[in-house]
């Protein structure tokens, strides 16, 4: 919802970060898998009850999620860099959700269950939409330049990490935020369901 009002406060930043990082030699592909590794290790921080920890360790992650597509754009962007980044994220947001599950059973599964269904509503309608987009030559580039057509819907990147930090740092909260969440994911899925009625239809 909110990824393309970012794009132009968080852009020259981190493209004059990634021209830099390019320059030195630092690829796209290896700032992708730090910052997975970083995602990874704050999942273990959640699961061994240390969120608070895991929210420093999410925002390194993060930044490393934003630089890998400004050296890409500083060098060469790639089909396969563009592959490894989203389903690196997609594995990171749902590894969160297993932490949970894991750091407290009897409180999260459930939540977390439903929460990793939201995620595939919202991830499916995202990318089968990108699919038919590339099949039909529909190209955008409101969320600046990327490797496969970015369909827009309630619920983006932005807002998944928003939640991955308030499940951090209110973990008493967790099924709370995770319903709530994944009511706007589902709510996501089905707005991008009837876009691609009215647009492949």
């Amino acid at each position: 919802m909110f990824d393309a009002r970012i794009r132009p406060i968080i852009d020259p930043p981190l493209n004059a970060l990634g021209r830099t990082m390019a320059a030195k030699g630092i690829t796209a592909n290896g700032v992708t898998v730090v910052g997975f590794i970083l995602g990874m290790a704050s999942a273990g921080l959640i699961a061994y009850g240390l969120p608070y920890l895991a929210v420093v360790v999410i925002i390194l992650s993060r930044i490393a999620d934003g630089l890998d597509g400004a050296v890409a754009r500083a060098t060469k962007t790639t089909d396969f860099g563009g592959f490894l980044d989203i389903v690196l994220d997609f594995i990171f947001y749902g590894a969160v959700a297993l932490a949970f599950a894991v750091f407290d059973p009897a409180q999260n599964a459930l939540p977390a269950a439903v929460l990793l269904l939201s995620y595939f509503a919202n991830g499916t309608t995202f990318l089968a939409y990108a699919i038919m987009a590339e099949k039909r030559d529909i190209e955008t580039d409101a969320q600046g330049i990327k490797s496969l057509y970015y369909m827009s819907g309630l619920a983006e990147g932005f807002e998944t990490i928003l939640a991955i930090i308030l499940f951090c740092l209110f973990p008493a909260w967790f099924p709370v935020i995770a319903y709530s969440y994944a009511a706007l994911c589902f709510a996501s899925a089905a707005g991008r369901i009837l876009l691609a009625r009215k647009t492949l239809g």
